[in-house]
Formats: structure tokens, C-alpha cells, sequence
């Protein structure tokens, strides 16, 4: 089938030879220095025509690789009424993150964050009896979350291109299944997009359920930090890194003794008057968690991540504790908590504050501190979770080998959610013992408009994109350096090139200088340059390898040949 040549003359598309002043990241340079897409608000962007092309091919892939694991295309309203959100409590848990908005009669509306309630209405609607499932069901559509900081151009916007798929089972065996079928075909969809990345643990977090991985893209840009074990295959998102409870015995430490510590109310302090490492002194976080206040044990050479201590309390709320919570409370001395003397607080622990260990801590008194505070003898912990942030070099869970950190984009997410969402909306079918049964869900997300930002960070050189060819806005880009005869072999060749279908944009601008076009063409990216320049009167035209940057000269009619293939 014959394709469409693009001339430029005709494109709409203006490229910029300058960053963008607000430009941090390179996807989002080069994204908009190309023409592919154009600010219209804090994290809003329209997508001009190559990159509407690029979006499209993306999408063209998730459709392709979803079609082909059975799956059924949907699409479902991005303006959402509130009560299914009541239902399952996520209109209070998405907190600010959530567009909120009522129609004229006062009603109250959401635009969709996502789509679990959505889609299990639906399935409840339509599916009655065991025979109906299994059946997985998706849609490519658009996202909004009010995101406080939107940046780094299409990687962290309000406005966002999702695919999300559900699967819905009669059985755990089943989800399981359906969700290694997403599993496999996520692997090909990031293939053929030509995207270099690592399969993640990770925590379910607000969505809920049990087993949770991700699919990150490595790139400088990435908000995601990743921990990659260099000698066996463990990879997971820094917030699901756990570290294994060892307890050691204690019993030689010397009883709990009280020292005066004046002034030092930091770890940094604390270090330097008692001439000790941090790593021996025990830091204690106080947070509050819906109100009720909590106490954080860490080594104190160690930070907390409040990331894992929100996933840990979802969907309680969390906050750090202010000057009024001290007030009336003698057990809490600011700067000088210790877990020995808390009163009616709940406390917990990093693993590595196991039982058996000793440590320097507050001693609950002003400009005082504890040492030989002993976990297990002098204080207990009441739950142990994995709260510090995971540095470089720490033990691989699977193998003790130092951990290596590297920065990712999150490409793709997927999750055993179970009956969480089937629960909240009494999803039933007919069982086959005529009996009804509970269904069991699976919901897989890939960020569409964020895997072409991830494609940008990952293929791009000191020139421009440089588009693998399944994602390109064309094939071929053909530049004519100026000359009549050179637009007219130009105009010529693009148009035998579509009719063998190939997809060509042609530079046959007039007025341009070769020197415009050629920079151009290196800035959108497209795999292969033909450009027909100083030999064309002898009917020989330059083609360049954008990813290589090899060139070779050929004939017209070899030339041709080579690229169809």
C-alpha cells in the first residue's frame, strides 16, 4: 500500500535552535526545540503533527501486543461522577492530586486518575456467570492528576496519555495467569519501542493488592531510583528494597547509662561531642499518621524515606509532627527522643534496629543521652518495616552483593489488585456449582506519552532524536539541498519511496538554506537522511545512518532499493 509523503513546506512545524528557558531534562529540550510538542499550560502540552505521528506509532504498538493476548479495546469517560470513588475511598485518598469539579446542578465529578471502579462496574453490568470470564479489558485514554510540580516537560504532566488494562478471573490461578500474559506482552511492547529497561519490584501502594512490579526505563531523568544487584538478577524499586531482621545477642552490653550531652540536639551534634560514628547512635522520627503520633526508629547514619512510611500507612494520612505536639507531652523532648521512655506511642523500627543491638539515643531529657540502649531490653519495637532510603553499596536481599542505584522513568506498572476493588462493588459471578463467586482483578498500566519522553532521554545524541525505526514520524527523511534539479530528484524519489510504502517527509522547502534543512533533519530524528545535494545531476544521492552516522553514495535506483529492503 502506497504511503503519504509529508512535505515540509506544508508541515506545520517550527524548530527552535535554543533550549527552552524552562527546560531541565533533554527529552523536554529537544521534544520542543523539534516541534513536537508545545506548552499550553503548567503541564499541559499539545502534541503537534511528528509528534502526534510518534504518539501514535506507541500506541500502535500497545494496541498490537494487548490485541494479541486477547485483550478488548474500550473506552470509558475521562469525566467521572463521585460515588464509585466514595466506594472504595480513593475520592479522600488521592487527596489534592484528584480534579475535583460539579456540574451545574451541583454534583460532584472527577477527571479520571485512573479507572479501577470504573471498569468493575462495567464488568459487573455485563458479565453474570463464570462463562463470561476470564476477560481483560483496556483502553488508551486520557489522565489527569493535579500534580503540585508538574516538570520536565511530557515526563511529569496534568495531562497524560494511559493505557490501562484490567483482567477479571474466577479464580487466583487465573490472575495469575492473566497477569504473566501482560507480563510477556509488556516485554515485547518495550522491545519493539526500542526502549532499554528493568523489571522492578515494587509496592502496591494506593492501588492496593498483593504482588506489584514495574517497568523502568534508566535515564538521567528518571524521578525513580532503582537498586540493581551486578551479580544476580534482583532489581526493584529503592521502596520495595527490604533488609532481612538478624538478632544478635545483647547480653554482654553493659546496663542502659545516661550521659549529659549539652547542645546537641542533631545526629551531626550528637557524632561529634561523643567523638562516635552516627552509624552507632539511633535517630528517632516522629510523625503523625491520621493525628496519633508514631515514633521511626533508623540508625542514625541513615535517612527515612518518607515514601515507603506513606506506602507503609496507605491510606492514613502522614505528617511530620510540629512544635504544638511536644506541648503537654514531657515523654517528647525535642532533639532528644529515645524509644526507652515513650509514653502511649506506638514505635517502629528499621530491621536494622534488631533485637540484640545497642545503640546511643535520647535519653527524654533535655541536653541528656542514653547509651548500651539495648532493642529488646530497654525498649521494644512494635513493628519492624524497611523505612530508610536505600543507599549504594547496600546487601542484595537475594545474594549480599552491594547494590548498585541507578535514576529511571516508570514506563509501565503492573498489579495482582486481588478483590480489593471486586469487594467494594460486590463483583459476583454465577459459579459453575451455581454458586456466586467473588471475581478476582488485575490492573496494568503503561504511560504512553511518557514512554515517547522516556524514547527522547534514551535515543537522542548532541544533535537531536534519534527515533528507533517502529516509533519514528517517518522512515525517510529526504532533503533537498536546494537547487531546482535537487527538489525535483528530491520530490521524485520521496514519491517512489511511499509508493513501495515507505513513510517520507521530504524537505523541499524553497527560500531554506541546506544548512537549516540538514540541522533539521538531524533534530527530528528520522532513522535514515537521504539527501539529494552536489551529485544529483549524475543521479547520485547521500544516504546517513542517523543512529551511526554513516554515510555512503549511491545511485537513485540502489539507493531506493536499499531502503525498501
Amino acid at each position: 500500500m502506497a504511503a503519504q509523503v509529508q512535505r515540509m513546506s506544508r508541515l506545520m512545524v517550527k524548530t527552535l535552535r535554543d533550549d527552552p528557558a524552562d527546560a531541565e531534562v533533554l527529552s523536554h529540550k529537544l521534544l520542543v526545540r523539534a516541534g513536537f510538542v508545545r506548552r499550553t499550560a503548567a503541564g499541559v502540552w499539545s502534541w503537534l503533527p511528528l509528534g502526534k505521528k510518534v504518539l501514535a506509532n506507541v500506541e500502535r504498538i500497545v494496541r498490537e501486543e494487548m490485541d494479541a493476548i486477547g485483550a478488548q479495546e474500550v473506552l470509558l469517560p475521562a469525566l467521572l461522577p463521585r460515588e464509585p470513588y466514595e466506594a472504595t475511598g480513593r475520592w479522600e485518598e488521592y487527596g489534592a492530586e484528584l480534579f475535583r469539579l460539579q456540574d451545574r446542578k451541583g454534583g460532584d465529578y472527577l477527571l479520571g486518575p485512573t479507572h479501577e471502579e470504573i471498569f468493575t462496574q462495567l464488568v459487573k453490568d455485563q458479565c453474570t456467570s463464570y462463562k463470561d470470564l476470564p476477560v481483560i479489558l483496556y483502553q488508551i485514554q486520557t489522565k489527569y492528576r493535579d500534580e503540585a510540580r508538574p516538570r520536565a516537560g511530557i515526563l511529569r504532566g496534568r495531562e497524560f496519555t494511559m493505557k490501562d488494562s484490567y483482567s477479571f478471573d474466577t479464580a487466583d490461578e487465573g490472575l495469575a495467569e492473566s497477569y504473566a500474559l501482560h507480563r510477556a506482552a509488556y516485554q515485547r511492547i518495550f522491545e519493539r519501542l526500542g526502549l532499554d529497561y528493568r523489571i522492578c519490584a515494587a509496592t502496591a501502594g494506593a492501588m492496593g493488592g498483593s504482588k506489584s512490579e514495574e517497568f523502568l526505563a534508566p535515564a538521567a531523568a528518571g524521578e525513580d531510583t532503582f537498586a540493581d544487584c551486578p551479580s544476580c538478577d534482583y532489581a526493584a524499586n529503592t521502596e520495595a528494597v527490604s533488609f532481612e531482621l538478624k538478632a544478635v545477642d545483647g547480653s554482654a552490653v553493659p546496663a542502659l547509662e545516661e550521659v549529659p550531652t549539652p547542645d546537641t540536639p542533631t545526629i551531626e551534634t550528637l557524632a561529634a561531642y561523643l567523638q562516635v560514628p552516627a552509624s552507632t547512635t539511633l535517630k528517632n522520627l516522629l510523625v503523625k499518621v491520621d493525628g496519633e503520633i508514631v515514633g521511626i526508629g533508623v540508625p542514625g547514619d541513615r535517612e527515612v524515606d518518607m515514601g515507603k512510611v506513606e506506602a507503609h500507612f496507605a491510606p492514613a494520612a502522614v505528617e511530620l509532627v510540629g512544635a504544638e505536639d511536644f506541648e503537654g507531652r514531657p515523654d517528647l523532648v525535642k532533639g532528644y527522643v529515645g524509644p526507652q521512655g515513650l509514653e502511649k506511642v506506638k514505635f517502629l523500627a528499621d530491621p536494622r534496629i534488631a533485637p540484640g543491638t545497642a545503640w546511643i539515643t535520647g535519653a527524654n531529657q533535655a541536653g541528656v543521652h542514653a547509651k548500651n540502649v539495648v532493642a529488646g531490653r530497654d525498649f521494644e519495637v512494635d513493628q519492624y518495616v524497611d523505612v530508610v532510603t536505600v543507599q549504594e553499596g547496600d546487601p542484595c536481599p537475594n545474594c549480599g552483593t552491594g547494590l548498585n542505584l541507578d535514576r529511571a522513568i516508570e514506563i509501565g506498572h503492573i498489579f495482582q489488585l486481588g478483590r480489593k476493588y471486586a469487594d467494594a462493588f460486590q463483583l459476583d459471578v454465577l459459579g459453575q456449582n451455581g454458586k456466586p463467586v467473588r471475581v478476582t482483578m488485575g490492573s496494568y498500566g503503561i504511560g504512553v506519552s511518557r514512554a515517547v519522553a522516556a524514547l527522547a532521554e534514551q535515543h537522542a545524541d548532541d544533535k537531536g532524536l534519534v527515533w528507533p525505526k517502529e516509533v519514528a514520524p517517518a522512515d525517510v527523511h529526504v532533503v533537498a539541498a536546494g537547487k531546482a534539479a535537487q527538489t525535483e530528484l528530491a520530490l521524485s524519489v520521496a514519491e517512489q519511496l511511499a509508493e513501495a510504502g515507505v513513510r517520507v517527509l521530504v524537505d523541499e522547502r524553497p527560500g531554506v538554506s541546506p544548512g537549516v534543512k540538514f540541522t533539521d533533519a538531524e533534530l527530528f530524528g528520522v532513522p535514515t537522511i537521504l539527501v539529494a545535494g552536489r551529485r544529483t545531476a549524475e543521479g547520485i544521492v547521500e544516504l546517513k545512518d542517523r543512529r551511526t552516522g554513516e554515510r555512503e553514495e549511491l545511485p537513485v535506483a540502489e539507493a531506493i532499493a536499499k531502503i525498501v529492503g
